[in-house]
């Protein structure tokens, strides 16, 4: 009997969450689309191109707000239970408080590991095929950066100029053993610049004592000269990887070359760290929302659930960005950044399943 109960609860859950996750993906898709159109009213494309667009990036946004869905479908589980008067019937047939909550746990655990490892990797994909085909409209295309084996490359366009640069390593505001290819508008050379050190720290380059190469003659200056460009430190260590659109095997490869090449992978790891223990944060979410329910007078309306579902996701939410803020800043390791959040929403459920079968 109590096995026929835990099936029951597992399909009701997941009946719960395809239906709130609909509810949200309807909400993110038409919010997203206008915002998609906006993008390419000025553009010449296929009608339908937005909608695209749009249905390509709904699932990377789906994957940050599942805790939430994850939390609201465990109240609209319970509003049904007591509206039905099923949570006395199966405290009558031995399933508990604390057992259902313990199958919800295992259910929602399984589901995570679901989304981290196959959900997660559609979703990268296609938020990569998403961005790759809107860095094709976007004004900004021009203006390329990407590493490889021998170290950055930086195309950019100043003042009908095009400069190509190259740098073995970036440390904290310098660009170290750069050299700097100046074409005209039409790919013609003008001048080679190469230096130990540039600083970056603004989009207003200091390239310091530099050798300049003009037809083939080398002069070696004694000051340093300026050069204006598109970029700067907090720019070319923040625009080459869209976290969202690398799946898990890429990120331990997008961490080595950040190594070699002096970058911070701060965020890379928190973002991994996330990834890994989606399952353990969906959990928790999944605990807390239950305890919250059944501590909750059954009179209350079912709005006044929703209310509290929404601010509740809303403070968790605020919770962990302001720590992933100290972890992807150095101020704190990256994996407690992700791993304290938890932990406090661990003892706050520890806490809250103290006598939990009175309720």
């Amino acid at each position: 009997m109590i096995k026929i109960y835990q099936n029951y609860l597992v399909k009701l859950f997941l009946n719960k969450i395809l239906k709130t996750s609909l509810v949200f993906s309807l909400l993110t898709f038409i919010l997203s689309v206008f915002e998609e159109i906006n993008f390419f009213k000025d553009i010449n494309v296929e009608f339908f191109f937005p909608f695209f667009l749009t249905v390509l990036d709904l699932p990377s946004t789906l994957f940050i707000i599942f805790p939430f869905i994850f939390l609201i479908s465990v109240q609209f589980l319970f509003i049904d239970l007591i509206n039905k008067d099923e949570l006395s019937i199966f405290k009558t047939h031995g399933l508990n408080n604390f057992k259902i909550i313990k199958i919800l746990l295992f259910s929602s655990f399984i589901f995570g590991l679901f989304i981290s490892f196959i959900f997660y990797g559609f979703s990268s994909k296609l938020k990569f095929i998403y961005l790759d085909l809107k860095n094709q409209y976007s004004s900004d295309n021009k203006y390329l950066a990407t590493t490889t084996e021998n170290g950055l490359w930086i195309k950019d366009e100043i003042n009908n100029k095009i400069y190509i640069t190259n740098a073995k390593t970036i440390d904290n505001n310098y660009l170290q053993d750069v050299s700097i290819v100046e074409f005209d508008k039409n790919f013609k050379l003008i001048r080679i610049i190469n230096s130990e050190k540039v600083n970056i720290i603004s989009t207003k380059w200091i390239v310091l004592k530099p050798n300049i190469s003009i037809n083939n003659n080398v002069s070696q200056l004694n000051n340093d000269i300026t050069l204006i460009s598109h970029f700067d430190a907090n720019k070319i260590n923040t625009l080459f990887k869209n976290l969202s659109s690398i799946g898990l095997f890429q990120i331990k490869n997008l961490i080595k070359e950040y190594s070699e090449m002096g970058y911070s992978t701060d965020e890379i790891k928190n973002h991994l760290y996330n990834v890994l223990l989606y399952p353990v944060y969906l959990s928790l979410m999944v605990i807390f929302s239950s305890i919250i329910m059944l501590n909750i007078k059954r009179s209350k309306p079912m709005i006044f659930h929703i209310i509290l579902g929404v601010m509740l996701s809303v403070v968790i939410y605020y919770v962990n960005y302001m720590f992933s803020l100290l972890g992807i800043n150095g101020r704190i390791p990256s994996l407690l950044s992700v791993l304290f959040p938890l932990f406090v929403l661990l003892i706050i459920n520890i806490i809250g399943l103290i006598r939990i079968n009175e309720k």
